[in-house]
């Protein structure tokens, strides 16, 4: 390397360099820290963390009902959002796709609770959800339905944390929307030709050129509701009887409210395993049915 090459990669390092330093401090350090802390009882206030192996991990496994208890419930919460989302977004963005008057605006509301943060949105469907005063139940009580408790219940309160997220999937809606506007006309011209409906058409011919987005979807969103806190701690505690106790507000309580600190972060490797598993095996899945040629 020249003279030149040496001075051009030193002034590439130094005005790169606040990158480096940030992504060293803030990603690098905690994830190599929490790894270490995991196999320590440390409880944040004793700044001298104890060894003790794998101890954390075997009493996850074997003692703490709870952390399974937990697991299986983010588990039904991914299953649940992961198939009403994506059926709700890839309708609502087939009728966005639409060529009709005021199309701009609709576009903007459907993507409006994307904009709207966290803790103000889980606090209004905290009222909309109310079983005696909400909104929602007051439309099934004028047309002579006695709605759910919604929240107050064991059996509806996951399935309402659900429909909130899927109320907030338009990210997802943008996504499916460009893979629909990227999908060639002259398919379904060609599908017209054949004799094919619409329902024909979505079915042979949408769905399948869909699929990349499906995909990316599907797997961003696991990730992100495997790691669900705000809106489980804020709408609902965890209640009731636990029923929405999800595994990532069981880490956070751990952590910060019991200062387990080395359990906790025993409890975020494992959660790290099972979302990389999860990914891995929607990955390898996904020559089954993943269609990219257009």
């Amino acid at each position: 390397m020249n003279t030149i090459a040496r001075r051009r990669l030193g002034w590439g390092i130094f005005f790169i360099s606040p990158w480096i330093v940030g992504f060293l401090a803030f990603t690098v350090y905690p994830i190599t820290a929490s790894l270490y802390y995991s196999f320590t009882n440390y409880n944040i206030i004793n700044f001298t963390p104890t060894w003790v192996g794998l101890d954390n991990y075997s009493n996850l496994m074997s003692n703490d009902n709870v952390f399974w208890g937990s697991l299986r419930v983010t588990l039904y919460y991914v299953v649940m959002l992961v198939v009403l989302a994506t059926v709700f977004d890839i309708l609502i963005a087939m009728l966005l796709n639409m060529n009709v008057r005021g199309l701009s605006i609709y576009r903007t509301v459907f993507y409006l609770p994307v904009m709207v943060p966290v803790v103000a949105a889980t606090l209004t469907w905290v009222w909309i959800l109310n079983p005696r005063h909400g909104l929602i139940n007051g439309l099934l009580e004028r047309i002579g339905i006695d709605g759910p408790p919604w929240l107050a219940s064991p059996r509806t309160a996951l399935l309402s944390l659900v429909i909130v997220a899927v109320w907030g999937s338009g990210r997802a809606v943008l996504i499916y929307l460009a893979g629909l506007k990227d999908i060639p006309r002259h398919l379904y011209e060609a599908a017209e030709i054949d004799g094919a409906n619409t329902w024909h058409k979505m079915r042979h011919v949408t769905l399948p050129l869909l699929t990349p987005q499906m995909l990316f979807n599907i797997i961003t969103m696991t990730i992100f509701s495997m790691q669900s806190i705000a809106a489980p701690l804020i709408m609902t505690g965890g209640g009731p009887n636990k029923a929405t106790l999800m595994y990532g507000l069981h880490l956070y309580r751990l952590a910060f409210e019991r200062l387990r600190m080395g359990y906790a972060s025993a409890m975020a490797w494992i959660l790290f395993i099972v979302i990389l598993v999860l990914t891995a095996i929607m990955f390898r899945s996904s020559r089954r049915y993943v269609h990219y040629d257009r």
